[in-house]
């Protein structure tokens, strides 16, 4: 049976370099037509519980603003790096928070989780369009996004296929 992927675009594009996430996904919808379900989510929290529930795996854009890296990095994260973290706000549900919930619930949740990250200049201003940095970084944000799907949506060469799925040769 195929494995359900999911990628998941985060992100508001009145708000500037926000909509980073929006804009890549847009730009790989044609390409993953079969095999990969692409969705735009404005909102977090949990709404990314219902989202995410059911699929195999998942990969999410969206931009982020450390101001530790300099604005066009692409920052990638795993599920284990939001195991211990915890939101400092009791009202803001986020992804550690949504991870733990499905788990207690006993949700089938991504057994794999990558998040794809670009770092920008400001994801809090109220402008259509992305800044100069981010424009340029969208390619390389892109082309990683399509590295990471076509890995789980591609069988590996050494991986023979029978009526029953793939079996290493």
């Amino acid at each position: 049976m195929p494995k359900r992927c999911l990628l998941l675009a985060l992100g508001n594009d009145i708000l500037k370099d926000d909509g980073v996430g929006l804009a890549a996904a847009g730009l790989l919808r044609s390409e993953f037509k079969e095999g990969v379900d692409i969705v735009e989510a404005p909102g977090t929290g949990l709404a990314l519980l219902e989202l995410l529930a059911g699929y195999d795996r998942a990969l999410l854009l969206d931009a982020i603003f450390t101001g530790n890296a300099l604005p066009g990095t692409v920052l990638e994260f795993c599920r284990e790096d939001f195991q211990k973290a915890a939101s400092p706000l009791a009202l803001y549900v986020g992804l550690p928070e949504i991870l733990r919930q499905a788990e207690s619930l006993g949700i089938e949740f991504p057994r794999e989780l990558r998040i794809l990250a670009l770092e920008v200049e400001n994801p809090f201003e109220l402008h259509t369009g992305m800044s100069p940095s981010t424009r340029g970084a969208l390619p390389g944000y892109v082309a990683r996004a399509r590295q990471v799907l076509q890995g789980w949506i591609t069988p590996s060469p050494d991986l023979v296929t029978n009526n029953r799925g793939f079996l290493p040769q």
